[in-house]
This record gives structure tokens, sequence and C-alpha cells, in this order.
């Protein structure tokens, strides 16, 4: 599985850029419908895009679910999101050998658009599904070519008249286990290999746009300037200071620049930050400092400056029930961890039990070319997952 899906969507860094409803994300879903029907899966898309393989009976309810998605950042890494979609047809694969009974249907899933690399929004499948983004929400999104998310559905061959909630499927699922990659060097500092998650951080992005006066770079004196990039960078900085007193995280991970031209002064800077924290309290403290940092600097530098919150995610306490269950099932000795990553998984749980495994990640790199794991960590993330599985069904 890993040598078909290895090339698709492969860029020159060595990463991956497999943006959603683009070439390379359609043939990672070629992929997922080959594998799904090579087993006698029952096959489908819901009407958020979200691909399913069903082994037993759909419509039965109290269905157990794993899987995750393969879509990615830009330049991401391989593993983060297609481990647990390979893991998923692996297990099954392995339940199957064993013969095990299944006495509620087990579905394997890839959720569309996660990372939200193309239209900005991260979870857009799961988020849809739980009705956490209403169907008017996503025919707003837009790429930075102006192109909507139903136009980008379309085009790919995808009918976006379906977007919206949907309670039935949700109703249909007992419970869902992810698992992931950890993003992180928890595990790598331990002899252990698989841990539980035990949370997910609240998180959240906003926009800051920086406004300026546009200028000659070669004639306008210093002390005439209204330089928003000046005011970004200030707030760059301040940024990291203020996550590092809060315990905090804060990332200025994208940037854009009007005219962005080498002799010009510019106009507009736009910079997009990425800010997680243990609990929502810190989280809305530490963006608060934030924006008081970047209006203060803009207030010296002549600079409007505009806060418009993009998404946000509270805190995620997965299902103690089933987090506790499946450490019972991995033989009681497994690291229970938090993350500050998203995942579907978080978005399901306000709706379904939820839970997740992660696999040691041998140098905590993540959302980079460089992100990697153990042939045999992964092995056992599997063992895991199919002991896991087996437990639940």
């Amino acid at each position: 599985m890993w040598k078909e899906l290895l090339p698709l969507g492969r860029a020159a860094s060595g990463g991956y850029r497999r943006f959603a409803w683009t070439v390379p994300d359609q043939e990672c879903r070629e992929w997922f419908r080959g594998q799904a029907e090579s087993r006698g899966l029952d096959y489908e898309v819901d009407g958020n895009g979200n691909q399913w393989a069903w082994a037993g009976d759909k419509d039965a309810g109290d269905a157990v679910v794993t899987g995750s998605h393969l879509d990615s950042v830009p330049d991401g890494g391989a593993f983060d999101g297609p481990l647990g979609v390979i893991s998923a047809f692996a297990a099954l694969d392995e339940l199957r050998a064993r013969n095990v009974p299944f006495t509620r249907p087990l579905a394997i899933v890839n959720f569309t658009d996660e990372e939200g690399a193309r239209f900005g929004l991260s979870c857009v499948g799961s988020r849809l599904m739980t009705g956490a983004l209403t169907r008017e929400g996503a025919h707003a999104l837009t790429d930075a070519e102006g192109v909507s998310l139903p136009r980008a559905m379309e085009a790919a061959g995808h009918d976006p008249g379906a977007l919206g909630p949907d309670p039935g499927r949700l109703a249909r699922i007992g419970a869902f286990v992810e698992l992931h990659i950890e993003q992180g060097r928890a595990l790598a500092e331990t002899e252990h290999r698989i841990a539980v998650a035990s949370a997910i951080w609240p998180h959240g992005r906003w926009r800051f746009d920086f406004r300026g006066e546009a200028n000659h770079a070669g004639t306008t004196r210093l002390e005439d300037r209204h330089d928003p990039m000046l005011t970004y960078a200030n707030t760059v900085l301040a940024a990291r200071k203020k996550a590092r007193l809060a315990g905090a995280l804060a990332t200025f991970g994208k940037v854009a620049v009007e005219p962005n031209g080498v002799n010009a002064v510019p106009s507009l800077v736009s910079g997009w930050l990425d800010s997680r924290a243990p609990d929502e309290e810190t989280l809305a403290a530490v963006v608060e400092e934030i924006e008081r940092a970047a209006g203060e600097r803009g207030g010296r530098d002549g600079v409007a400056v505009e806060v418009t919150r993009e998404s946000a995610t509270p805190l995620v306490e997965f299902d103690h029930v089933l987090r506790d269950r499946l450490v019972a099932l991995l033989g009681g000795r497994v690291p229970v961890l938090p993350t500050g990553a998203g995942h579907d998984a978080g978005i399901l749980s306000g709706s379904v039990p939820t839970a997740m495994l992660y696999v040691r990640n041998p140098t905590g790199v993540s959302h980079s070319p460089a992100e990697s794991a153990e042939e045999d960590d992964c092995t056992a993330g599997v063992t895991a997952l199919a002991e896991v599985l087996e437990g639940l069904v």
C-alpha cells in the first residue's frame, strides 16, 4: 500500500502537495477506492466528499469507524494522515486473517480536506458532517485563486449539492478511532511505540491585516514611511514572546504582501496566526496580547491593524470510557498523552465517542518532508489498532 501511495502528489521538495479536490487528491481518492473494492468492501462517498469503505451493513447502526485523511499541508510529510488510512486497511486484513467475528459494522473513512491547505479551514469534511460548518459557510470558502469549494468539487466530478450536516450518518456511528503519527517527541523519549490520546488543545487561526502606504523604496525617507512590514515583523516577535511566557504556541506560518515588489514599500501585509494552548482561557489571553502588541506598534508606524478570527476549535477531551477501554485492550501500560494538533477525531468528539492512537515519531518533526516513522513502529501501530478494533467489533 505504501509503495502505491508514496508517489502521489510528491513535490520537488520531497514532501507532498495533496490539496483538496486537485489532481493529486483525486489520485489518492482513487487509491482509496481501489483498496476498498479489492477487499470487497461496500464503497461510498457521502455528500460532503468523505469516502467510506464498509465491512458489514452500513445501515445497521452502532458502527465502529477508523481511518484518517489523505490530503496534506504544503510540502507535508508522508505519514500525517495516510498512516491512519493505510493502518486501517492493514488492521482489517489482520482481523480477517484471525477470522474475527464482527458483531458490529466496521468502516474505514478518508475525511476530505482535513489540513485546510487549499481553502484555509481545517477538517472541512468532518466539520460539514457534524454541522460545525454550515452549507452556507462551505459555499463561502474560496482558494487563493478565488475558486469556491463547490466549484472545485464540481471540477473534480463531485456534486456539491448535498453539502451540509449529515445527522443520519453520525447516528449510525457507535465509536470512531483514529490512528495518527505523533506530531511531537513525547514518545521518542520513551521505550513505547504507541500512545493513547487524552485531549486536543484548543486552537484557532486568525488573519492579521496590516494596512500602510505603498511608496518608493529608493526615495522615501525612513521617517516618512508607513511600512506595514515593520508592524508585521514586530507582531511575529511579540507572538513568540507572549506564547512562551504563557506556555502556549503561536506561529505566523503564512504571509501575503501587496504589491510584493522588491523596490516598493508594501501597502498591505496579511499574516495568518495559528495559536494553541492547554486551555481556552490561556489561548484567548495569548491572542489578545498579540493583538494588543500589533495595535500598539501599528500606532507608532502609522499602520492600521485589523484582526479576523477565521476558525476556532475548543478543548477536546476524548471520551473517557472509550479511552480507558483502549488502554485496557492494549494491556494497560500505554502512555496517555495530550496534543496540540487538531484532527477529525476532535471534530467528531462532540457527536460520537472518539479516541486516538499515536505512533512514535523518532524526530518529532511533522508538516515537513522530514517527517518519519520506523517500520517496526508502524507495524506495532497496525497491531495495536487491530487489537482495539477486535475488542470493539
